[in-house]
């Protein structure tokens, strides 16, 4: 059984249930278990790493970053921002890095997002974790890096 992970959140704004999130994959914990994170409307932001460890996956709008344990935490910038393909987002990491948590691993203009109607709602989960198995530790405003849930071991 692993130790707890407590996750960090990747950027400044409003700690929102993972429930709340408005895409049923991530409010249905279908990915994993987490919280997410609304940013201000409209301002630029950084996306900072919510745990230590590696970068094993980069997109321009999410990215995945797998502790010394083993266990990968995923950051999805915003809802269907899939759809801009790059559009907004200054990588400033690169797959491979090693980084701590709190390390920048991405800039974000919302305008994009926001002028096609998108959400900047921002979910962080473990990855395989069942519904359930994490534990909010922030409501309300939140910044870059300040913690956000944990999850036990498993």
């Amino acid at each position: 059984m692993a130790a707890a992970l407590i996750v960090r959140a990747p950027m400044a704004g409003t700690a929102v249930p993972i429930g709340q999130v408005p895409d049923p994959v991530f409010s249905a914990e279908m990915v994993g278990s987490g919280a997410a994170v609304e940013p201000p409307a409209g301002e630029s932001f950084e996306v900072v790493s919510p745990v230590a460890g590696k970068i094993v996956k980069l997109l321009p709008h999410a990215f995945v970053v797998v502790d010394a344990s083993g266990r990968g935490v995923l950051t999805h910038v915003g809802i269907d921002t899939v759809k801009l393909q790059g559009e907004g987002f200054e990588l400033l990491a690169a797959k491979g890095d090693t980084v701590d948590a709190g390390a920048v691993i991405m800039r974000v203009d919302p305008a994009p997002a926001l002028a096609a109607g998108y959400s900047m709602v921002s979910p962080v989960v473990v990855l395989d974790t069942k519904p359930g198995t994490t534990t909010p530790l922030a409501e309300g405003a939140v910044e870059a890096g300040a913690e956000l849930f944990s999850v036990n071991g498993g």
